[in-house]
């Protein structure tokens, strides 16, 4: 139902990274298309100071995950489309005044539990400007991981930057995502930002 609560989980290597509501906007068997609004509470890997999960090794993490902490979301708001089977999703971001500043592809796996969208990601990642110029993100943080057993073997990445590739001739061409739908999208104004859920129960895939 347009405008349902949902949460999306993201997860590196595993371990949740983040937990935030989002809010339904479209819902078909081809995709799922969601709404995270700048400054949402959420929740967020507890953490030493200044470190990010993505780059403590799986090996050196607690084996339960690390525990949860309230925060909010600190970036920008974003419409997230997310095609049904697909390894991919893309987001729309929106700077002051609502204002389209770009796409982000993020590579991913995903996984549906009622309201919990699980992602797990795929560290591959693509920015794709207003004018459709793009360029590959976190490449080396991606080979690094590579062969790794909490993340993917060697013929899982070549399916991982396959996907990625696949997502950049779209960009080339024009083709949807990338030929200025949903550019203006504003949320109903009657949608207020979602409260923060309860802490997750489950902080490991």
């Amino acid at each position: 139902m347009t405008g349902q609560i949902l949460r999306w989980n993201l997860f590196i290597g595993g371990h949740l990274s983040s937990s935030v509501p989002v809010r339904l906007v479209e819902r078909t068997d081809e995709y799922q298309v969601v709404w995270l609004e700048t400054g949402t509470p959420m929740w967020r890997t507890d953490l030493p100071r200044g470190a990010h999960l993505r780059d403590i090794a799986p090996e050196h993490r607690p084996a339960q995950g690390y525990p949860a902490r309230a925060g909010r979301w600190p970036m920008g708001s974003a419409l997230i489309h997310q095609p049904a089977g697909a390894g991919h999703a893309v987001f729309w971001f929106f700077g002051r005044r609502r204002k389209f500043a770009g796409w982000y592809v993020n590579l991913e796996h995903r996984t549906h539990h009622g309201e919990d969208i699980d992602v797990a990601d795929h560290e591959l990642d693509i920015t794709v400007a207003t004018d459709r110029s793009w360029r590959w993100k976190d490449e080396r943080s991606f080979a690094d991981k590579t062969g790794h057993p909490a993340y993917w073997s060697a013929q899982k990445a070549a399916e991982i930057r396959a996907e990625g590739e696949h997502v950049t001739r779209l960009v080339e061409s024009g083709a949807f995502p990338f030929d200025g739908s949903w550019c203006d999208f504003k949320p109903p104004s009657h949608w207020r930002t979602p409260a923060r859920g309860p802490r997750p129960l489950r902080t490991v895939l």
